[in-house]
């Protein structure tokens, strides 16, 4: 390929600014950024944006290489035969390669009145309105947060630290992912914050008004605020415009995370279904597969064969209010380890991830090239698919 290159990648997310900034090793390409909002959001510190401790937004001047160009707007289709990109303002955007990284964000909140009375947290948006309901509600006032993963968990720590009266309902176990140690340990410090926590197959909520949440069993939880954190969706865009897609319309690729529709187009981050078998959604993999979608769109560019995509789990980082914490060690089949690290220790390993999470951005913006991850030799990806031919056998 001769001349100048064009790639344009869709989001500017941990995976789209981790591809963009990496992109730029070579002087003939022109990377191009397209997402809907002028900063960049540190997905994970939402919950403590709701809690009034951080804005969860960081300048793109920081983020971002010199050389990537921003444009703040939103896809609204990609034309993949005419390599071009719809924005929503109408405006066609050409490239010689897409790098696809549109995230995730509110799940489809199907249970009756959720969606008219819960409140998300999945996007800056969703996470800047419900600190205002938060603030405009009385301390006294009963709050109540569905979905126990880390996003529940932390959003319930972080505004029981403020003495609200937080109710945390589970629809199952506390902290499915942790070690069952290391979620007694959550529970005791929940119970020393005050939060109280619903488990059990009972503790799924079938129902949401202004006032109450109702669960399987019947019970009727007062609640002057809801909070939805159970579950996160991926955009439709892929889908919209004729790529094919997982069932939860994630983009279907090959292992180099290629689009299995058209080679000069690249998935990274939560929105990539490699093989069918998604890797677990988190800031650390969504930079993992940028990068490597990065380097994909290079070799190719370079007119070399693209490597399979390998990353190795070591940990899960759970904040328990800002003086505690879980760090969750993993095994090289991301099950936890029963070793884990708790208290102020594992809250200072959390902020160290969160804080990385960002320096990785902006190491790979000053020197291109240079991030570097650890591997898993595909293990990762033979134990998932074993493991789901198991599940298919027990259903």
């Amino acid at each position: 390929m001769t001349g100048n290159i064009e790639v344009v990648v869709v989001g500017g997310g941990y995976a789209g600014v981790m591809a963009a900034n990496r992109l730029t090793q070579r002087d003939d390409v022109t990377v191009t950024v397209v997402n809907p909002r002028p900063t960049f959001v540190a997905r994970l510190r939402l919950h403590q944006l709701v809690g009034g401790s951080h804005p969860a937004v960081v300048d793109y001047r920081e983020v971002l290489a010199n050389r990537v160009r921003l444009v703040v707007d939103t896809v609204s289709s990609i034309d993949a035969t005419g390599r071009r990109v719809i924005l929503a303002d109408g405006r066609p955007i050409g490239y010689d390669y897409l790098v696809y990284a549109a995230g995730s964000g509110d799940t489809d909140r199907r249970v009756p009145g959720a969606a008219e009375f819960a409140h998300p947290i999945a996007t800056l948006e969703a996470a800047q309105r419900l600190r205002s309901v938060v603030d405009a509600t009385p301390r006294t006032a009963p709050l109540t947060v569905v979905g126990a993963g880390p996003t529940g968990i932390e959003t319930a720590a972080e505004l029981a630290e403020q003495g609200r009266r937080v109710t945390l309902v589970c629809g199952g176990v506390l902290g499915p992912y942790l070690h069952p140690r290391a979620r007694r340990t959550a529970s005791r410090r929940l119970a020393t914050l005050g939060v109280t926590v619903i488990e059990g197959a009972d503790a799924k909520v079938t129902a949401v008004t202004r006032e109450i949440v109702r669960l399987g069993d019947g019970r009727e939880l007062p609640s002057e605020v809801t909070v939805w954190t159970a579950g996160f969706a991926v955009p439709d865009l892929a889908a919209r415009s004729g790529l094919r897609t997982d069932t939860e319309g994630r983009l279907l690729t090959d292992e180099t995370l290629t689009s299995v529709d058209d080679e000069r187009i690249v998935a990274a981050g939560d929105c990539a279904a490699p093989s069918n078998l998604p890797f677990r959604m988190s800031a650390y993999v969504a930079s993992c597969l940028g990068a490597h979608a990065a380097d994909t769109v290079l070799h190719r560019i370079a007119g070399e064969r693209p490597t399979p995509v390998s990353v190795l789990f070591t940990a899960m980082c759970v904040s328990l209010g800002r003086h505690t914490g879980i760090y969750q060690l993993a095994r090289r089949d991301d099950t936890a380890m029963r070793l884990y690290v708790s208290g102020r220790p594992g809250a200072k390993l959390k902020e160290i991830g969160c804080d990385f999470s960002v320096k990785h951005l902006v190491d790979e913006a000053r020197r291109p090239g240079t991030h570097k991850w650890l591997r898993n030799n595909h293990r990762q990806q033979q134990l998932l698919r074993a493991d789901r031919a198991r599940a298919a056998v027990h259903q």
